[in-house]
């Protein structure tokens, strides 16, 4: 038996657990040869270090449009329950406008900064895993080969075809291939903080503008009714595209996030209510 260490998606927490040795796994006793046994005969037994981290990652695209999307959702339900409850304190349209833009200003930077501050400590830490990945493929590549060989046989290859995989993936780039199965990094495709941090602030101030506008624009009569409306609609739609991004059913979470912001709305405005009455 031989201990594998499997850490957890932020590389943090290392679990032991215990594999069989058996005589169809590869050997890392081979010094001489840049790539171990020949992969035409199979390896004769399993590594004993066999590193898991199995650490997930978004791509850069998937990231932007996650951020962009999560920005919009928080700019409209933020900003339409900000001015509702200004509204429902029977404040003046430039009150209403003057929280309005506060309130956008300051959400769009905090989900800026928010982000920028997730995806640099993601990023981090996918650097960090990266160069220990590269010292280990420097320092001992024997015992990387047979690593990356028996990650494939795990994915249910034979030890022959696993050993052939590997030799040719590690005769390239092989920090790009230990990278994909070991730790679920694309090196090609790492994510970007900034990036992520301006598709959020963006995408909060434009979803923001839509309540400010509708809230603004109409009689002062209609103008609770009508940002009522609009945000509900527009809820629907960044839940139904949230809904389809992350592979999950449409309906539901389109209902969902309409719903929190209805609510949202509905609370501001009561609380702002009471205390214009207070007041």
């Amino acid at each position: 038996m031989a201990p594998v260490l499997i850490a957890d998606r932020l590389g943090q927490i290392v679990v032991e657990l215990e594999v069989p040795m058996t005589a169809d796994t590869p050997s890392s006793d081979h010094p001489d040869d840049p790539i171990g046994p020949d992969a035409s005969t199979g390896p004769a037994e399993w590594p004993g270090h066999a590193s898991a981290h199995l650490l997930s990652t978004s791509v850069s695209k998937l990231n932007r449009l996650r951020a962009a999307v999560l920005g919009a959702n928080d700019g409209i339900t933020s900003t339409a329950g900000l001015v509702a409850g200004v509204a429902g304190a029977a404040a003046s349209s430039s009150a209403v406008l003057i929280a309005g833009v506060s309130g956008l200003a300051a959400g769009a930077f905090s989900m800026g900064g928010g982000e920028y501050t997730s995806v640099r400590a993601q990023r981090d830490s996918h650097d960090a895993l990266l160069a220990r990945q590269r010292r280990e493929l420097d320092t001992r590549p024997h015992e990387e080969l047979d690593e990356l060989a028996y990650l494939y046989a795990q994915k249910g290859l034979s030890p022959r075809l696993a050993r052939e995989v590997a030799a040719e993936l590690s005769s390239g780039d092989a920090l790009a291939a230990h990278a994909d199965i070991e730790l679920g990094i694309d090196v090609k495709d790492l994510v970007n903080p900034w990036e992520a941090a301006m598709a959020s602030a963006t995408s909060f101030l434009l979803g923001g503008v839509l309540p400010l506008l509708a809230i603004l624009l109409p009689p002062h009569a209609w103008r609770v009714p009508v940002c009522f409306a609009a945000v509900l609609i527009t809820l629907s739609v960044t839940g139904y595209v949230a809904a389809r991004l992350g592979q999950a059913p449409a309906g539901r979470a389109t209902v969902r996030n309409a719903a929190v912001g209805f609510t949202a709305m509905l609370l501001t405005y009561a609380i702002g209510t009471a205390v214009g009455h207070v007041a």
